[in-house]
């Protein structure tokens, strides 16, 4: 457990200023909460020196932020801003969005009927290029089931993830590998042959995160049902063996009542994760414990249901 070297307070997953070296708790992670000394050769004309969802980008010859360029977008991103509230909460903001969607979906297929929701948020092999469906179907669910394994999944280790990498790359992270995970699923069912294949669910995004959190820290104990302690390891070989098997044995998957789930799509998003957890691990510690429930459902004993539903 480290210690902030701003306030003293003990920090599970510290923050390291990539300008001072310092070592500080989540209050104190911007350079201009602990006086930082990079502060001092920064050149921001706007005064906001990180605010979550601008990236500063700087051109040859031109020191104006990505909020100083677009008329506007200071004001949203900038600290104070719209966006910026939600800074190190993007993860319970996907989750908000995940109910949210599943609700919009009974409200549109009940108003304007089944075919005008899958329209909406379900990607479909027959409309590919229905390109708004990439990022809804992510959202979107099969059932009450599904939707819940994979509220609790993020609900506990998306934090821990976000905390990590930063606002911006987990919300980049999550989008990119549901996008991939979703059309790498049913681009594969195409080339074998299937046809009406449609996927929705988070479970692609989901499986990345859980990558991502195995490589920070493989030994961290988890309690299944909240009984059950066993290393994260564990819990993301098993769920990954799994789908290997549910993949390459459909009738196996089917006699599981596991045959409308999208394995493939498992596979895609934890291979992402684990390539990301590789590329930014770096010398810092996340929790050793962590507290992890959940029901029964399409995923298994505690885990969260497929990405997709395939019919």
């Amino acid at each position: 457990m480290a210690q902030c070297d701003e306030c003293g307070s003990h920090e599970n997953l510290p923050y390291q200023c990539r300008r001072c070296g310092g070592t500080f708790c989540a209050e104190h992670r911007l350079p201009e909460n602990h006086e930082c000394p990079g502060l001092n050769e920064w050149n921001d004309p706007s005064g906001v020196f990180d605010s979550g969802f601008d990236d500063s980008v700087q051109d040859e010859g031109d020191s104006r932020s990505l909020g100083d360029r677009i008329p506007g977008l200071g004001s949203l991103t900038g600290t104070g801003g719209v966006l910026g509230y939600f800074r190190g909460n993007v993860a319970y903001l996907f989750l908000a969005l995940m109910w949210i969607t599943f609700a919009l979906q009974f409200l549109v297929g009940g108003l304007l009927g089944r075919g005008a929701m899958e329209t909406l948020f379900v990607l479909q092999s027959d409309r590919l290029f229905y390109v708004w469906t990439w990022v809804t179907s992510i959202f979107a669910h099969g059932g009450l089931y599904h939707i819940a394994g994979n509220s609790i999944v993020l609900y506990f280790f998306g934090p821990l993830v976000e905390r990590y990498t930063g606002s911006k790359r987990f919300a980049a992270l999550f989008i990119a590998s549901g996008v991939l995970a979703g059309l790498g699923f049913v681009v594969a069912s195409i080339v074998l042959g299937a046809t009406g294949v449609s996927v929705v669910g988070a479970s692609g995004a989901i499986f990345a995160v859980l990558g991502v959190l195995t490589v920070l820290n493989p030994k961290l104990r988890i309690y299944l049902y909240f009984i059950i302690p066993i290393p994260l390891w564990l819990f993301t070989a098993a769920f990954a063996v799994i789908s290997v098997l549910f993949f390459l044995q459909p009738q196996t998957a089917s006699a599981a009542n596991q045959g409308n789930v999208a394995h493939l799509a498992h596979l895609i998003g934890l291979v992402i994760g684990l390539a990301y957890g590789k590329r930014i691990k770096q010398p810092r510690r996340v929790p050793d414990r962590l507290t992890f429930g959940g029901g029964g459902g399409p995923g298994g004993p505690g885990g969260p249901g497929g990405p997709g539903r395939r019919r």
